[in-house]
């Protein structure tokens, strides 16, 4: 172990005008007194361990000048070149193997009848650095707390964060107050070496069994209370209320100032209220917020001037399609992305439990005839980049993030720029839509996927889930509680139910546009 600065001790060198100076990374410098000469050395003691780095820093300096000239250095009893500059000899040609070394450094004395001055260490150089193995950094919840542990070899400290922890038997366990996206954890040794590992936090979601409702249909009471009869029933245990949807109108009465400037606001429901309802009956909610298709926001944003946040065709005029004219905003603009963050994150601290986001995604259709103003990645990469940051924002408000992705994005990413394994690296779960009527004949071995929903559903799921696997995040899908070309009741329903459950995914949500579920056949959990 290296000397403490409280065990060095005093030396009478008894020679004049010469100073040594050592510096190696990381100790203090001691000064001692001779009979009328200061000797300055680093406190490199006997069984000191550094980097091989450390002693390329070692520097020499002498009181007199032209005293560098007679210094020598010496390692494992060979002379060592180094470079003399600015009054400063220094040794940064030095290159050592690990092990144990000797450092002697001579100054010549002026007077030849006083004895030269001479400073030797023992040391070990050490490159290796710590074995680090995390093996969990989990959270039950985004409140917290997060606990994280795992194992070391070869380590003198462990920190988690910016905490530092107690290394026992090799092991070590940590537990964070705040639910960060990451953490990192560092082991380090005595020579200065490290290891350092930024780790995901996974963030185990409890799973769901829930219903869309519009918050147009939410005001309806007679498309209300059938919803909160179910959850009363136990066939559900989760409401999905749509905070932002397909037409840019938000459902209560926003405080995000573009929200209210653009006149986005509506005034269905009041949020804090609906959710504390909810949750007396001990039920989840889930706001969904329609990203990117926003009519409202393109048409304001187009007519104000700032047409940078509409996503464009080839002409530079709003991309339309069939979606109509300014129906998609630019997901590269940072206004647009801010704006969005801003819905989610007012979402969350008003007690939503989960932020699930949809049309999270460029507009399907050729890519080479869209602009999107200011994207300087892939769209790919743009929308994961843009959950990631969302996942930071509304984490700390304690709610789940989640994205709603197209069915085909598992062997089609770039059809409407949704890479699932990136996505599912920076959110809590990813959402396909996996209805029966949207497929075509044939896929996944499916002849027609529309009148087999068991079938069409546990491939599909089964994809996803096995795309997702190790990243920490779950799969809820959208099953179909519609008719669309083939009618649905109560058997079809429980067939995609049970089809995803078989796929290792269990929670699930309906969707009915026209939120009426009376033919779900939902049985009591």
């Amino acid at each position: 172990m290296s000397d403490s600065p409280r065990k060095l001790k005093r030396v009478l060198i008894p020679v004049v005008g010469v100073v040594v100076l050592l510096l190696i990374a990381g100790v203090v410098t001691t000064i001692v007194h001779g009979r009328g000469v200061g000797l300055a050395v680093a406190d490199l003691g006997d069984g000191s361990a550094v980097t091989p780095s450390g002693v390329e820093r070692v520097s020499i300096t002498t009181a007199e000048a032209g005293g560098l000239d007679r210094v020598t250095v010496h390692v494992d009893g060979q002379p060592v070149q180094a470079r003399r500059a600015d009054g400063r000899m220094t040794l940064t040609g030095v290159k050592l193997a690990e092990g144990r070394h000797v450092l002697s450094v001579r100054a010549a004395n002026p007077l030849p009848w006083m004895p030269d001055a001479q400073v030797q260490r023992e040391f070990t150089v050490d490159a290796t650095p710590p074995v680090l193995k995390v093996e969990s950094a989990e959270a039950g919840s985004p409140r917290g707390p997060v606990t994280v542990k795992g194992s070391v070899e070869g380590a003198d400290s462990v920190k988690v964060g910016d905490q530092p922890v107690q290394v026992r038997d090799g092991r070590f366990e940590a537990s964070l107050k705040e639910v960060p996206a990451s953490v990192r954890v560092e082991a380090g040794d005595a020579a200065g070496n490290a290891q350092r590992q930024d780790v995901p936090v996974k963030v185990t979601h409890p799973g769901m069994r829930g219903v869309h409702m519009s918050a147009a249909a939410w005001a309806t009471a007679s498309l209300r209370d059938p919803v909160l009869a179910m959850a009363r029933e136990g066939r559900i245990d989760t409401v999905q209320l749509d905070i932002k949807d397909e037409s840019g109108e938000i459902g209560y009465d926003s405080q995000v100032p573009l929200a209210r400037q653009i006149g986005a606001n509506r005034t269905y429901y009041d949020a804090r209220a609906v959710v504390d309802e909810l949750h007396k009956l001990n039920l989840r909610v889930v706001g969904r917020l329609v990203a990117f298709r926003d009519p409202v926001l393109g048409k304001a944003s187009w007519e104000s001037g700032a047409r940078d946040r509409v996503a464009q065709n080839s002409s530079g005029a709003p991309w339309s399609a069939h979606y109509g004219q300014y129906a998609f905003t630019n997901f590269a603009n940072p206004e647009v992305r801010a704006y969005n963050t801003a819905i989610a994150e007012e979402a969350a601290s008003l007690g939503f439990d989960d932020v699930l986001y949809d049309y999270v995604r460029r507009p399907d259709g050729p890519l080479g005839q869209m602009v999107f103003p200011g994207l300087a990645t892939s769209p790919e990469q743009s929308i994961v980049d843009f959950l990631k940051e969302n996942r930071a924002a509304v984490r700390k408000h304690g709610a789940y993030l989640g994205a709603s992705v197209f069915g085909i994005a598992a062997h089609s990413p770039t059809d409407v720029a949704q890479d699932i394994p990136a996505i599912a690296a920076h959110v809590d779960y990813v959402s396909p839509m996996v209805y029966p009527s949207h497929w075509g004949p044939g896929e996944y071995g499916v002849g027609n996927p529309n009148a087999q929903p068991y079938e069409i559903v546990r491939a599909s799921v089964a994809d996803f889930v096995r795309m997702t696997q190790g990243t920490g995040s779950t799969v809820i899908p959208w099953l179909q509680a519609f008719s669309l070309g083939h009618a649905y009741g109560p058997a079809e329903v429980q067939a995609q139910v049970r089809a995803t459950a078989d796929a290792g995914a269990p929670s699930f949500l309906l969707w009915n546009a026209a939120c009426t579920y009376g033919s779900a056949g939902l049985e009591p959990a």
